[in-house]
């Protein structure tokens, strides 16, 4: 791979929802290609509590050289950054419910759905992995090893279907497909 690096701005929401396995994707992906990768780590207030409940924030702190935890919409100041084109694109993963309708609504009020929404606004690439993707009864594995069984509603997968319409908007179901969107934005000579 050649080239000037690619950014990526990853966000990480409130959502337990495979976070273990995208942490360790973003990881490999950090190590793999690292001369063509940049990675910078964005999480929102309730992500810095749930990476916290689950023993991640000192590994992603560790992983990764950029990682800043939300103050308020503008603070960090993500959403200017996404509009000046600092970065290639944005992979918010996993996603909440609450993070996914408030995109579909517009309601920029956070730091990762403000830029989000920018984001859209000016042509940036955005990929989101919602943790409530299809309806029906899903089983999480807590931090503890027990599961826990949710039921994901016809609502929030119609705000995941409202977003999939979005321009410049790709959602997408299991952290594997992160591979899949890099090699879209990262070409191998």
């Amino acid at each position: 791979m050649t080239g000037a690096k690619k950014r990526i701005a990853w966000g990480i929401t409130g959502a337990g929802e495979k976070l273990p396995e995208t942490y360790a994707i973003m990881k490999d992906i950090k190590e793999k290609y690292q001369d063509d990768v940049e990675i910078r780590v964005f999480i929102s207030k309730s992500g810095d509590q749930v990476v916290k409940y689950y023993g991640i924030f000192r590994d992603l702190e560790t992983s990764f050289d950029n990682v800043w935890v939300e103050i308020n919409a503008n603070s960090p100041f993500l959403a200017g950054q996404i509009q000046l084109g600092k970065f290639d694109f944005m992979v918010i993963a996993p996603c909440t419910s609450n993070t996914v309708a408030k995109i579909s609504l517009r309601i920029a009020d956070t730091l990762l759905t403000n830029a989000a929404i920018m984001g859209q606004k000016a042509g940036i690439p955005l990929y989101i992995m919602p943790s409530d993707f299809k309806e029906g009864v899903v089983v999480t594995r807590l931090p503890n090893g027990k599961d826990l069984e949710l039921e994901i509603t016809k609502e929030d997968v119609e705000h995941v279907e409202r977003l999939s319409k979005m321009k410049n908007t790709h959602v997408f179901e299991h952290p594997d497909h992160i591979y899949e969107i890099l090699s879209k934005h990262v070409r191998s000579d």
